[in-house]
This record gives structure tokens, C-alpha cells and sequence, in this order.
């Protein structure tokens, strides 16, 4: 697609953006990936990425997110994650995300400070929904399971929760995770 084209299509250059920095991400790592690698992958301007994103870093903390945490009522976020990561169509891009996540794990760069940042964000809103005062360890432990869940089924395809049926797993985690969080929906 010329860049004549994909300027009249701002939502599939931002796409085609998301696309090749979310693979790059995950090849490279957030280090090794320049901008100018991701622009041309995308088949677009390096000057279209910072028009969408703004910077590398808010490009990676959109990656990273997966969804827009801000757009999902904070009693549904545990079942809106479990559902995405359990949703077989997207479960390329996932892995994708979560082996770009994993390559920030250890490290003290601007990558590693998003995923942090992130993880306050999705921990604090997960901790407004209980009333003990532990909050933030029911949090981080609904979430560190899902990360589990997800590193398990996509990443090491570990036997029996790769090929689970997806409604089984939901079945089976949401009562539990409510015993953590008891205001979620």
C-alpha cells in the first residue's frame, strides 16, 4: 500500500503501526527496536508514528496495554482481560505482546518503567474492588494469575489450559478471582 493510500486511512496506518511495532517489540525487544524500523515495517512515515503516539515510549505503553484500560468499568476488567487472552483470534498479537513484555522483565529502561506504570495502573483500578485491607496484594495476585494463565496458554502452550475450552477456564476463574475481589462484576 503506497503512502498515498494509507494517508487517506489514518485507522489502518495507526494500525499498520501498532502491527509491526507489537512484532518488532517482540523479535528485538523495546531496546533494539528503532522507529525507523517500525515506520517501515508499517509501510508508513516515521512522522505518521509520532503523529498517532506521540513517542516510542507511548507507542510500547499502547502496545503493552493490549485495550484501553480507561474504556472498561472497573468491576469488568478481570472478565474483559480473561476473555482477551482467552479469545482464540487474537492469540497471535498476545503471545506478541507478552513476549515483548517478558523481554523487559529485569531490565531498568524506559520499556521496563512503562510496564511497571502500566501495572500500577491495572493493579490500582483492581484494588478499588474490595474493601480489605490488602487491596493491593489481591490485586497484583488477580493479575499475576491472568499473566500466568496467559504465559501458560499462549507462550509454553502447557497441556491441559492451551487447548482448554474458553468458557471452562472463565467458568473457572472468575468465582475464584471474586474471592479476592469481592465488588467485581
Amino acid at each position: 500500500m503506497s503512502e498515498e493510500t494509507r494517508r487517506r486511512d489514518s485507522v489502518a496506518t495507526r494500525q499498520a503501526l501498532l502491527d509491526a511495532a507489537t512484532a518488532l517489540f517482540a523479535e528485538r525487544g523495546y531496546d533494539r527496536t528503532t522507529v525507523r524500523d517500525i515506520a517501515t515495517r508499517a509501510g508508513a512515515n516515521q512522522a505518521l508514528l509520532f503523529r498517532y503516539f506521540g513517542s516510542k515510549e507511548a507507542l510500547f505503553a499502547e502496545v503493552a496495554a493490549g485495550h484501553r484500560r480507561e474504556e472498561t468499568e472497573p468491576g469488568l476488567l478481570v472478565a474483559e482481560m480473561l476473555d482477551n487472552l482467552l479469545d482464540p483470534s487474537s492469540s497471535a498479537r498476545r503471545d506478541q505482546v507478552l513476549t515483548a513484555l517478558l523481554r523487559t522483565l529485569g531490565t531498568d529502561d524506559e520499556a521496563a518503567a512503562i510496564r511497571e506504570r502500566l501495572n500500577a495502573s491495572y493493579a490500582e483500578t483492581l484494588g478499588t474492588l474490595t474493601d480489605q485491607p490488602d487491596a493491593a496484594l489481591r490485586a497484583d495476585l488477580v493479575l499475576a494469575w491472568l499473566f500466568g494463565i496467559s504465559l501458560m496458554r499462549g507462550v509454553a502452550a502447557t497441556q491441559p489450559l492451551a487447548d482448554a475450552d474458553p468458557a471452562a477456564v472463565r467458568d473457572l476463574v472468575l468465582p475464584a478471582a471474586r474471592t479476592l475481589l469481592e465488588k467485581m462484576s
